[in-house]
């Protein structure tokens, strides 16, 4: 059972909605968070649909988040070494370096000077050759950005914390998809990845508002013997590997969302707008539940609303396949922003409470191989399976294998459900 000390781990019983906002620093890193996320999403959005119209072809779609799950995947364990062992905000400017140049070889390709002279194949593996390089600074960038964050915001403030960040990720996730369709829609493809620099630049700019955030690990032996502490460690705690796996699988199956270029222009038979409205209405869910939950945390039973969170998730995104009407479809993406959004808060407060501040870097590489590409992966799984299957069929046995996830966890994990935050106990370290 884990043990974590309920003097040091309980929430104060006047709790401030804004308790994490009042440091200079977490909003210098919300405001980091903000301009990446809302650049990724544009990125997101104009990449799917620009390679889905070049290719027509649903597997196409599938192969993107497998470009970039692939080196985020083989780079994650990697990365919490050399998080844990280096100067986080250093690293923080090197990976936002590596992301904007990727972006800038993207923008050049879909110029139309450059576009003129090479073959649309050969556009698309550029982009493809792109992705892979943002997957290579992802394997890095989630053991950075969650070490500094445990060490910019006191530990009785983590679950505030970790509402305000995923609202501020939110936030950028409903503006990014909208906002990306429409330039896409009425500037083109090369306008947009402009927006894109800009909005990544500025980005890295903020960056020299954190303060250097010194390693907290010294390594005293090799590589391999430090990433095995940290993966003996997640092993060994067992509501933190339950809610890893428990998002695998639930969002391995529930990728569905990747599908969205294809529901909107051969179901609903809507343009780029209408698609960016459909890729924000998740979001939209996510920030209003985010808000909701800054007043009122939803780990009381941390596990039991987990497991309601992914059941619900699962719903929605059969609905989602079953929809023939565009507001219809935009509801029932709504509410898989609303139960995505609940798990994501209660899992990364988990994950905060449990991991020592020297294996922040490794933990949450563990956690990158479990959760960060899990995106992704679905993405690939939902391409594939509607290559072979149809759409629809795709995305309800997407939501369909989902629930019988989240029914066969909660089968094994039954003494959990019970559990408050107090009840909860972290192995030794």
């Amino acid at each position: 059972m884990d043990n974590i000390d309920p003097d040091k781990t309980t929430i104060p019983e006047k709790k401030d909605p804004y308790a994490a906002l009042r440091f200079a620093e977490f909003r210098s890193f919300l405001t980091i968070r903000f301009f990446l996320t809302f650049a990724y999403q544009i990125q997101a959005v104009v990449i799917g649909w620009h390679i889905f119209k070049l290719t027509k072809d649903e597997l196409s779609l599938g192969l993107i988040g497998l470009a970039e799950a692939i080196p985020a995947l083989s780079f994650a364990l990697y990365g919490g070494y050399v998080a844990d062992k280096s100067e986080k905000t250093k690293m923080l400017k090197y990976i936002l370096a590596a992301m904007f140049f990727s972006s800038l070889v993207i923008f050049l390709v879909t110029l139309p000077a450059y576009s003129s002279r090479i073959s649309e194949s050969a556009t698309v593996w550029v982009m493809y050759s792109m992705i892979f390089t943002i997957g290579i600074a992802r394997g890095f960038m989630g053991p950075t950005v969650f070490s500094i964050m445990a060490q910019i915001i006191p530990r009785e403030h983590y679950a505030n914390s970790s509402t305000w960040n995923s609202t501020g990720w939110q936030i950028a996730s409903v503006g990014g998809p909208a906002f990306g369709g429409l330039i896409y829609a009425y500037y083109g493809v090369s306008v947009t990845f402009f927006l894109i620099l800009v909005f990544i630049a500025l980005s890295f700019g903020c960056t020299f508002f954190l303060k250097k955030q010194p390693p907290q690990f010294i390594p005293k032996e090799n590589i391999y013997k430090s990433l095995s502490e940290g993966i003996r460690f997640v092993f060994g705690s067992r509501m933190m590997l339950g809610a890893m796996s428990l998002d695998l699988f639930s969002v391995f199956f529930g990728g569905a969302v990747a599908l969205i270029p294809v529901v909107a222009s051969e179901v609903l038979n809507v343009g780029p707008e209408q698609y960016g409205i459909m890729r924000a209405a998740p979001a939209v869910g996510a920030v209003l539940t985010m808000l909701i939950m800054a007043r009122h945390s939803p780990m009381n039973k941390p596990w039991r609303n987990l497991l309601f969170a992914v059941t619900g998730f699962g719903i929605s995104i059969i609905c989602y396949g079953l929809s023939t009407s565009f507001y219809l479809t935009l509801v029932f993406l709504f509410f898989e922003g609303v139960f995505d959004s609940i798990s994501v808060v209660i899992r990364s407060t988990i994950m905060q409470l449990l991991t020592p501040e020297n294996m922040r870097g490794r933990v949450s590489s563990v956690n990158s191989m479990f959760i960060g590409s899990s995106n992704e992966l679905g993405a690939f799984e939902s391409g594939l399976t509607a290559k072979l299957m149809g759409t629809v069929p795709a995305i309800v046995f997407g939501g369909s294998m989902t629930l019988f996830i989240v029914t066969l966890t909660w089968l094994k994990t039954k003494k959990l459900v019970p559990l408050g935050l107090k009840e909860i106990h972290a192995p030794e370290t």
